[in-house]
């Protein structure tokens, strides 16, 4: 088996299902999502629920990843993320650019790297360019490649908005036609909107079904799905039930954990696991 292989199945260690724990936000949102949890600015509340929690990885952009490395070194593997933003400008024209190599990735002992895609981005040549090379430095690196795929931009806005299934349903196949190794989208909404595209914009399904429809594009492709903004413990675990109950590979969950004091993240994450085995058990 070829190292990407060995290391993408590395990551897949929850009743065969994967939970990251994504911290890209401090880059992404900026203090915001530290305002109300001030206890989440520190990079060892997250190492230290990655730890207790038993997650199959952490995202960290660089920086973080080295002052912290000898923190989680062979106890929590590292997804490192190589391209990100800010949102102080407008995310009509978005692209990330890149932030660290596969070069750093390497050195940091890096499972597999994270890259952020925005479909539908008037700057989405340039960023289907740039991921191409990440791509090929990380696959004769021995690295799988997470592709955040995100619809993006003015178009998108105009054909019915960035969370709606047409969306999220062509960036999933997009990432999985670029070469992804694994594939986060967020949940679709199933709201109506005359300007969301046909055969979409009369499709009538429910949440279950929909989300079928975005895993089953990818052929193949493991898909791992956001939480998104904190909600309730009850909504995150009937999303979390809805999406294994699709066929998810798992999930990438983050301010709905890390915005926690410890004792309650390490709660939702056991309820979380408990989900993903209780669901396999019925297959």
């Amino acid at each position: 088996m070829e190292p990407k292989e060995v290391r993408l199945q590395g990551l897949f260690q929850t009743y065969g299902k994967t939970i990251i724990l994504p911290y890209d936000q401090g880059l992404e949102h900026g203090p915001r999502d530290f305002f109300n949890a001030r206890f989440a600015e520190d990079p060892l509340h997250i190492i230290d629920i990655a730890k207790k929690g038993r997650y199959n990885a952490v995202v960290f952009h660089v920086g973080n990843a080295r002052r912290y490395f000898k923190d989680m070194y062979n106890q929590v593997p590292l997804v490192l993320k190589v391209n990100g933003k800010t949102e102080i400008p407008s995310d009509e024209e978005p692209l990330s650019p890149i932030t660290a190599t596969i070069d750093e990735a390497l050195a940091l002992s890096a499972i597999a790297v994270g890259y952020t895609l925005y479909i539908g981005s008037p700057r989405q040549d340039e960023d289907i360019e740039q991921f191409t090379y990440v791509r090929e430095e990380a696959h004769k690196a021995g690295l799988p490649v997470i592709v955040w795929s995100y619809p993006r931009g003015s178009e998108i806005e105009a054909k019915g908005g960035k969370n709606s299934l047409y969306a999220i349903e062509y960036a999933a196949r997009v990432a999985a036609e670029l070469g992804a190794d694994m594939i986060k989208v967020n949940v679709p909404s199933l709201k109506k909107n005359p300007a969301i595209p046909a055969p979409y914009r009369d499709f009538e399904t429910d949440l279950l079904e929909a989300i079928k429809r975005v895993i089953g594009t990818t052929g193949g492709v493991p898909v791992i799905f956001a939480g998104g903004e904190m909600v309730s413990d009850e909504d995150l675990l009937a999303k979390a039930s809805l999406c294994i109950r699709a066929g998810g590979s798992g999930f990438i969950f983050g301010r709905n954990i890390w915005q926690r004091p410890l004792d309650n993240a390490l709660e939702i994450t056991k309820s979380i696991r408990e989900v993903i085995r209780t669901e396999r058990q019925k297959k």
